[in-house]
């Protein structure tokens, strides 16, 4: 195999990468997101949970579509900004206290860390910003909704994302466009591998992606790895079963090694050069893998 076939497929293997980075990172930030208090829902285990999750996700999705739609791209910029910054001020929120405590001066470090991040995403969005930092972002939101949904409610909000993401790609497209709208932006709520070594996102962008044409990178939704990602997290704080190095059992390694295999499918089919749906793969992947490890439970 030459160098240039191995330069190929490169992006191929740090995709699904991403993927387990933002598991791990989910579960190492599980802890301290417990400790924080942070939780989305007060009852882990309500079936009204995935239901509720989904109207504030169509309800966020409207809205968006119709600013797309009458050119208010800068408000969109605003609220997606905001969205990230108050995200980034949880995600601290539970990471200083494990290193200064509590108190006033926490509390500032908190602040000037999420500014901080908020304002490189959006005066230096290059792809290695928005994929470092993004990480970090899914890992952190993963976390938060990992441990505060049970796995019945997760596994119900894995098969309804997956359906939603399905007809919203293929039937009714408005994902599609809704994503064009966010990369015209540069918008940092996507993962961007680039395919060239010299690329860069904030020259370059993508293109469209209706077009069928060659583009200069791939993407992924975060919401891609953060959802599965969400079951594994919830796997390892609501199911039994012995910890393996302290950090994970074996469901929510069933649910990691799952969300791989799904994304192995979803790759033959992104070879394509078609927008994909990636949930269904994802989702279905993760659940088999969770369901299996945690069949193992009792023979481990």
């Amino acid at each position: 195999m030459d160098t240039s076939t191995v330069k190929k497929y490169i992006p191929f293997i740090v995709m699904p990468a991403f993927l387990v980075i933002v598991e791990l990172g989910a579960l190492a930030l599980s802890l301290p997101v417990q400790a924080a208090g942070l939780s989305a829902f007060q009852d882990p285990e309500s079936v009204a949970n995935p239901f509720i999750f989904l109207a504030i996700l169509l309800g966020f999705t409207a809205f968006l579509l119709v600013l797309i739609k009458y050119g208010r791209k800068n408000l969109i910029a605003w609220v997606i900004g905001i969205s990230i910054f108050l995200t980034f001020g949880y995600i601290f929120a539970a990471m200083v206290p494990m290193v200064m405590g509590a108190g006033y001066a926490e509390i500032a470090v908190m602040a000037a860390l999420a500014v901080a991040a908020t304002v490189l995403l959006y005066r230096y969005p290059e792809w290695y910003v928005i994929d470092a930092l993004g990480l970090l972002l899914a890992a952190g939101v993963a976390s938060i909704f990992g441990v505060s949904l049970g796995t019945v409610p997760v596994i119900l909000l894995l098969v309804i994302l997956a359906v939603y993401d399905a007809i919203s790609v293929y039937k009714t497209k408005h994902m599609i466009t809704l994503a064009e709208g966010v990369i015209d932006l540069k918008t940092p709520i996507l993962f961007v591998i680039p395919k060239k070594r010299d690329y860069s996102f904030i020259r370059e962008g993508i293109g469209k992606l209706g077009d069928g044409g060659e583009r200069s990178a791939f993407i992924i939704v975060m919401g891609d790895l953060i959802i599965p990602s969400v079951l594994v997290v919830s796997a390892n704080v609501f199911t039994g079963g012995v910890k393996y190095f302290g950090f994970f059992n074996l469901p929510a390694l069933g649910a990691m090694i799952g969300s791989v295999a799904g994304f192995a499918v979803l790759l033959h089919f992104v070879m394509s050069g078609r927008p994909q749906a990636g949930l269904p793969p994802l989702n279905g992947g993760t659940i088999i893998g969770f369901l299996i490890g945690w069949a193992l439970i009792g023979f481990a």
